[in-house]
């Protein structure tokens, strides 16, 4: 017969793994030698968190990195008694509390959740993840950071040595097992990437490890430390609850001859779509003929606006401005994206399938003229270019089909000041806020057809150099952090 172990067995076990390592905390002193790596880690963690969040860290230590993430409610929790004293004498303002994550139990929910070289030291990840899902709400964000398994011989050679702490027994967790656990546990990845290779502070040769090579095949592979950010995968359930308004915004220059398909052809979603035109100093009268046809469809919720700046992107914005929806979507008024898609966009931002959703014209075969064939290859370079650069897969950049909710639109907007005004297309300027804000990108196949009015206002070679200029921008803002 083989050896069973009761309840009571597991539990003593457990109680002996958290004793050791209370006392181990207790006694600990961070190393000089380690500074430099929790430097690292900092800088990090604020680039992915901006300031003024709920935020919640498990293991928090003396509280130093919750600290400097600078936010609205800060609460740390930490089983070592020394540390969580350390941490309410370090940072008077936050709230730390004295409690084993295992058995998790805080009022309310939070922003981002953090979780900072903590798994490998718990005795049961699952269960912690679990008690997790109970602070977590719809909008929340779960960052963890660990150490890779392929530093476990490195690491016990440099503590044997001297050169580090010594430690006790660690789970050493890949990043597929935590995927696997927080799947389990209800959420879903956003994305995981690898950051530090080279954890010293040795001038020049630190900067090129950790914020350009690290980030490149195959030197990312050696990397210390494995980052993941997920989300809650019930927030489905949450997200159907109510119809909202839908507003479409409709940038429209020189497109006089697809007004009237446009209102004909768009369909009405949720609780009522909101047609938004912004005429942008056409010379064919449309902003004339959006007047006329709206005249004509007394039922359609209609907005027209005269454009005062330039360019899509401003377009865009100003659009968005206006409109009253709780869903946000942008149709080019060229009509190649068939508008009777658009429900499929409002069913995947609904359903919380996606919180940003972007359309995507190279799945299906094209109309014979829809695209030119550089403009094809210069579009497929530049998905590949882009999912490299944001971490999540995207397909198409340049299909003028958006789709996000007003809130999401609205943390992009505040946090704009990153980027700058740099993006006259108005697609760029929405998928690098959605990506430095974590959110989850989806992709929707359609069938891209030909124009049937009027001449395209892309700029082939011109606009084709200014994509490549933003990409080596985004580079230095968003990958080599």
């Amino acid at each position: 017969m083989p050896r069973t172990e009761d309840a009571g067995g597991a539990a003593e076990k457990a109680a002996v793994y958290r004793d050791q390592r209370i006392a181990y905390w207790n006694s600990y002193t961070r190393r000089r030698s380690s500074n430099y790596y929790h430097r690292r880690l900092t800088e990090i963690y604020k680039f992915l968190i901006p300031p003024g969040q709920r935020i919640l860290e498990l293991g928090c230590g003396e509280g130093d990195l919750i600290a400097s993430l600078k936010p609205s409610t800060g609460i740390g929790v930490d089983f070592s008694p020394e540390m969580i004293a350390r941490a309410r004498s370090r940072h008077p303002e936050l709230e730390f509390l004295l409690q084993d994550v295992h058995n998790l139990d805080l009022p309310g929910t939070f922003d981002y959740i953090v979780i900072s070289d903590l798994v490998n030291e718990l005795w049961d990840v699952a269960a912690v993840f679990e008690r997790m899902a109970g602070v977590s709400g719809p909008q929340t964000r779960i960052v963890i950071n660990t150490y890779s398994r392929l530093w476990e011989v490195p690491l016990a050679v440099v503590r044997r040595i001297g050169l580090a702490n010594p430690t006790i027994a660690q789970n050493w967790l890949t990043p597929q097992d935590l995927e696997n656990m927080l799947y389990l546990s209800g959420f879903e990845m956003i994305r995981r990437w690898q950051e530090i290779l080279f954890p010293l502070r040795v001038p020049v040769i630190d900067a090129l490890c950790n914020k350009y090579l690290v980030k490149i095949a195959p030197f990312r592979v050696a990397a210390l430390t494995n980052f993941l950010i997920a989300l809650p995968s019930w927030r489905r359930e949450i997200a159907r609850d109510r119809k909202p308004l839908v507003s479409v915004v409709v940038p429209a220059r020189n497109e006089a001859g697809n007004v009237e398909n446009i209102f004909r052809r768009v369909p009405e979603m949720g609780a009522g779509t909101e047609l938004i035109f912004v005429e942008g100093h056409s010379t064919d009268g449309t902003y004339a003929t959006i007047e006329r046809t709206a005249a004509r469809y007394p039922a359609r919720r209609v907005k027209i606006i005269r454009q005062t700046g330039r360019g899509k992107g401003d377009a865009v914005r100003a659009g968005f401005a206006a409109a009253e929806g709780e869903v946000l979507m942008i149709l080019d008024a060229d009509l190649t994206m068939p508008p009777e898609d658009l429900p499929r966009f409002y069913e995947v931002l609904r359903s919380g399938k996606g919180e940003f959703v972007n359309g995507v014209r190279l799945v299906y075969p094209m109309e014979a003229r829809a695209m030119r064939f550089f403009n094809l290859i210069g579009n497929k370079f530049f998905a590949v270019a882009f999912s490299w650069l944001l971490g999540q897969k995207i397909k198409d950049t340049l299909c003028g089909t958006k789709v996000l909710s007003r809130k999401n639109y609205d943390l992009i907007a505040r946090n704009r000041g990153y980027f700058g005004e740099f993006d006259p297309f108005g697609d760029f300027d929405l998928i690098f806020g959605a990506a430095k804000l974590n959110l989850k990108i989806v992709d929707v196949p359609i069938r891209y057809a030909e124009r049937t009015y009027g001449e395209t206002n892309i700029a082939r070679w011109r606009h084709g150099w200014l994509l490549v200029r933003m990409v080596m921008f985004a580079c230095m803002r968003l990958k080599f952090v």
